[in-house]
């Protein structure tokens, strides 16, 4: 997975193909942070409140993963 910066997100890319978004990251404040999260083409933002809380979206993340690319296991 690559990591690539952009003026509002900071997106996490697989195989450093920007049509393959895993997530996106936005860090809009301070206090401000989204992860946001894909279901085809569609983005839904959820609020974190701390940063390890992104760990609560490891299964999306995985199933993300295996939507962009069936040849990941599950």
């Amino acid at each position: 997975m690559i990591v690539r910066d952009a003026k509002s997100y900071c997106a996490i890319l697989l195989d450093d193909n920007n049509r393959k978004t895993v997530a996106r990251m936005h860090f809009n404040g301070i206090t401000t942070k989204y992860l946001g999260m894909f279901a085809g083409k569609d983005e839904t933002r959820h609020l974190l409140s701390d940063l390890t809380h992104i760990y609560q979206y490891s299964a999306a993340i995985k199933a993300r993963l295996r939507e962009l690319d069936p040849a990941i296991p599950a």
